[in-house]
């Protein structure tokens, strides 16, 4: 008897370009507890992997992921409550992990992105979609209510536009979702996503890792606090830290020598 494709991928090239991918292909990549499993597993390897510059994470095929699978749901109604809200934070602590990685993130959406997988584009820094993918948070149509993604919704599209999409489980396009701030680009097509991988990636490896880890940790403290002294303080504190240490005084020496800086070479 064959054994089941890993649900999810990870593939990391050289030059340190990581591609997590939702190998369900046949099931139209939807995700059950062995991909929340293994999404979670990964991008708290990848978190680790000081080598890796940015992260893409996509759906095998011509489909991100249509949401949480049929058989999951079923199996979790047979559970107990403490039992399903154990499911519920193991896909919250995945979403976690992929929005507190350190690289450069990127969602490439073909297709469906509904449910959990909402979550996974709105946890990224950045999202390319075509302009065919279509997105929904279907949950409340199944008497279910989205707790997981939907801090990561509000973070990414602001409070309102995160209600409003849950609670009327509204499909919606690739305009739509540029629109609401849920992803930040789109192309025409399969080879559009490409070229937008090959374009980011070639971005994300001229920038000093440790300053890109850095500038996303801010970015992340900023939003949580007032603009008032202490916070502008802090952000001082930091510039401060990074303008002294070992990738600036790399990166400023390459300027001024008009070569490229070691995280280039």
């Amino acid at each position: 008897m064959s054994l089941a494709p890993d649900p999810v991928v990870l593939d990391v090239s050289p030059e340190g370009v990581a591609v997590v991918t939702i190998n369900r292909h046949a099931h139209r990549n939807r995700i059950d507890e062995l991909t929340v499993t293994g999404l979670a597993d990964t991008f708290e390897t990848l978190k680790g992997a000081d080598h890796v510059r940015v992260v893409f994470v996509r759906g095998a095929g011509d489909v991100f992921s249509e949401g949480a699978d049929a058989a999951w749901l079923q199996r979790r109604l047979e559970r107990t409550r403490e039992d399903n809200e154990t499911d519920a934070w193991g896909v919250a602590r995945m979403l976690k992990h992929l929005h507190d990685l350190p690289q450069f993130t990127v969602a490439l959406v073909e297709g469906a992105a509904f449910g959990e997988a909402i979550g996974l584009v709105a946890a990224c820094d950045w999202g390319v979609a075509t302009i065919g993918a279509h997105f929904r948070v279907p949950d409340v149509r199944h008497g279910l209510a989205p707790g997981a993604v939907t801090p990561f919704l509000a973070e990414a599209m602001g409070p309102r536009a995160a209600r409003a999409l849950t609670v009327s489980a509204l499909p919606f396009n690739a305009d739509a979702a540029l629109r609401y701030g849920l992803i930040d680009e789109i192309v025409p097509n399969a080879e559009g996503l490409e070229a937008a991988m090959k374009r980011l990636a070639g971005l994300a490896i001229e920038n000093a890792p440790g300053a890109v880890a850095e500038a996303k940790a801010l970015a992340r403290h900023a939003a949580q606090h007032e603009i008032d002294d202490k916070l502008l303080k802090e952000a001082a504190k930091r510039a401060g830290a990074s303008a002294v240490s070992g990738e600036a005084r790399e990166g400023v020496a390459a300027l001024a020598e008009k070569r490229a800086p070691e995280w280039k070479a």
